[in-house]
């Protein structure tokens, strides 16, 4: 199970100065209130907002952001009317790029990602044109100083996981996407905290880039995409 480049994705954004994490908390405040509005205001019955809310906590959103958006959002009865849609292309060297947005305007968004993907040496493609290279998985990720490998692989498939992973400093723990929940609130349980916990695409094969110029383009094709307010996140499957 391949997820390093997630993990590279991960460490990275932490490096990120506060106004861009500003900017995460605002995209996984709009995702839950979304949420909020579609199933709900409590966690106990609505098993996305338990996912949007571990995710925020991976991403250190203060509880009393989560609390204050939670409660927003279930008051709401007007707003922007979002849609979620699923991009999908290529950037320099053939390298498979899945972006997953939410959107109230859907014509500035295609026009936004058609301009990122031909400015960086790749080009927008049509639904189903990558994502077959992709595996659809229920990823948890939890740093591994401190922690018995042995143990948190018995504990993860215990609580139900498909696949463990260990590396130098990380487990990953792979689970069908709709028992994400059950084996994260299992492991919560037992007191293990998460760098990342969601439904994640994973590449089934690979691609290498060794142009400097490509990998220039490809890394500022990522910046460009996740800088967009739109954008919920990107999956590819380049092997840096």
């Amino acid at each position: 199970m391949s997820g390093h480049s997630k993990w590279n994705n991960i460490k990275r954004k932490k490096e990120k100065t506060d106004a861009q994490k500003a900017k995460i908390f605002t995209k996984i405040g709009r995702e839950m209130s979304i949420i909020v509005r579609e199933g709900g205001p409590d966690p106990n019955n609505n098993a996305r907002l338990r996912d949007c809310i571990a995710k925020a906590k991976a991403n250190n959103v203060p509880n009393d952001n989560i609390e204050r958006i939670i409660k927003k959002a279930s008051g709401e009865s007007g707003g922007a009317d979002y849609e979620s849609l699923v991009y999908e292309g290529y950037g320099p060297n053939g390298v498979a790029v899945i972006v997953e947005t939410l959107t109230d305007n859907r014509n500035r968004t295609a026009g936004d990602m058609r301009h990122y993907f031909d400015k960086n040496g790749g080009n927008l493609g049509q639904s189903g044109s990558v994502m077959y290279m992709f595996n659809r998985v229920g990823m948890l990720r939890i740093e591994a100083e401190g922690l018995d490998e042995d143990t948190v692989m018995e504990d993860a498939l215990e609580a139900g996981a498909d696949d463990f992973t260990a590396t130098e400093d990380l487990f990953e723990i792979a689970t069908d996407p709709n028992e994400l929940g059950t084996v994260r609130d299992a492991l919560d349980a037992k007191g293990y905290s998460f760098v990342s916990a969601e439904v994640e695409y994973i590449a089934s094969t690979d691609t290498e880039l060794t142009d400097e110029e490509h990998i220039q383009k490809m890394e500022r094709l990522i910046d460009m995409l996740e800088e967009n307010d739109d954008v919920q996140a990107v999956w590819h499957n380049w092997a840096n």
